[in-house]
């Protein structure tokens, strides 16, 4: 091939995102790859309501995985496996330069290795590391047979990946990095987190399983604290399509919340509270960069507990805790996610005390340790793309 030919060929990116953060992610990648390729780029896949805004055209529409419950995947297991099927059929009829798998692994590691097994010279990029360093740590060093690169959305994970003899792994940068400013404070949002009485975030979760889970015994928590005369100000943050099970699940605590819908009133109460009760997950990462204390907890049924107990590394759970290198936030996981405990750990979190400080002090360090220097995490993600694809 010449080299004016090399310029003038059309790159094909297949991208695969099943979920809205995914969705985000490859929104963001399908932008980067356009500014540096223009019209020498074609993008197909699998994506949202973000990627879509970008151009691509989705081979079916994601809500079609929208499912919650071990009970719902099991009734649509057949559907489930056809989508797999399809989505593999028409990476190999799309011969792409490369395969970029977002996410969502249950799924998109069952087409990545389809695709593999029936034409492994398509390189695949699995962007957003499965939780190797949590739990089923053998799946690094299988998917080496299917993968040949991860992009990283934590620090950790590559040393994670070479400890466990997984394929290459690079950091790329969480997508909160590019949102620090929306979390941090102004002046007088700081006043506000200085003032009285203090506000207190309540955050349930974002699934609809998570919001029943932990409602009963975070209103009691909310309770419990007043009666012991702690002053406080509860805003519960969600989303709107959760608006209606979050004012049906509160409507009988004794403390009602103030309840805000939407991204923006979210970032603006992260930005004026005091300290959080939260559900693990994603947002103990959100309330350490926005510099918010937090106690955080973690409800489930007795199945899906009984198998995390047996599979779940210990001391891997608090994603703020990892990132950092230091348990600093707790963690109440069932039978201990009860207001005598809760509570407790709130109210010193509330005040001027130690146990604030130790968080607030360790908060401080996670610019340094989540920096991408001066490009953004889609900027080094297309960086990767590009290297894998190569310039045949």
């Amino acid at each position: 091939m010449t080299a004016a030919s090399q310029r003038d060929r059309v790159r094909t990116v297949y991208l695969i995102a099943t979920e809205e953060s995914g969705d985000r992610l490859g929104g963001a990648l399908m932008r980067e790859l356009r500014a540096r390729l223009g019209d020498g780029v074609r993008i197909e896949g699998i994506g949202g309501h973000t990627m879509a805004g970008e151009g691509l055209v989705p081979l079916f529409p994601i809500e079609e995985l929208s499912i919650i419950g071990f009970a719902a995947v099991v009734q649509r297991l057949p559907s489930i496996l056809k989508l797999i099927r399809r989505a593999a059929d028409a990476v190999l009829a799309a011969k792409p330069d490369v395969l970029v798998i977002i996410d969502s692994p249950d799924f998109t590691h069952r087409v990545a290795k389809r695709v593999r097994a029936r034409d492994p010279a398509i390189p695949i990029i699995d962007y957003v590391s499965p939780t190797v360093w949590a739990w089923r740590p053998g799946r690094a060093r299988a998917m080496l047979r299917y993968v040949d690169h991860v992009l990283a959305l934590l620090p950790f994970e590559p040393t994670e990946y070479r400890r466990l003899n997984g394929p290459p792994c690079t950091y790329v940068g969480h997508p909160l990095t590019a949102q620090i400013g929306s979390l941090r404070p102004n002046a007088q949002e700081q006043a506000r987190r200085d003032g009285e009485p203090p506000l207190l975030l309540v955050l349930p979760g974002s699934r609809r399983s998570e919001v029943r889970h932990h409602a009963a015994a975070f209103g009691a928590t909310l309770a419990q604290l007043r009666r012991e005369g702690v002053a406080f100000d509860p805003v519960l943050p969600t989303t709107p399509h959760l608006e209606p099970l979050v004012r049906d699940a509160v409507a009988s605590w004794d403390v009602q919340p103030r309840i805000v819908v939407g991204e923006q009133d979210k970032r603006a109460a992260f930005r004026s509270a005091r300290a959080a009760l939260a559900k693990s997950g994603t947002v103990t990462l959100e309330l350490a960069i926005a510099g918010v204390p937090m106690v955080t907890a973690y409800r489930a049924g007795n199945v899906e507990i009984w198998i995390a107990r047996r599979v779940v590394r210990p001391g891997t759970v608090i994603l703020a805790n990892l990132v950092i290198g230091q348990d600093v936030v707790p963690e109440f996981i069932q039978e201990d996610c009860v207001p005598a405990k809760l509570a407790p750990a709130l109210r010193v979190l509330l005040a001027d005390t130690p146990a604030r400080q130790r968080q607030l002090d360790a908060f401080a360090t996670i610019d340094g340790i989540l920096s991408t220097g001066d490009q953004t995490p889609s900027a080094r993600a297309a960086d990767i793309v590009l290297d894998v694809m190569g310039n045949d």
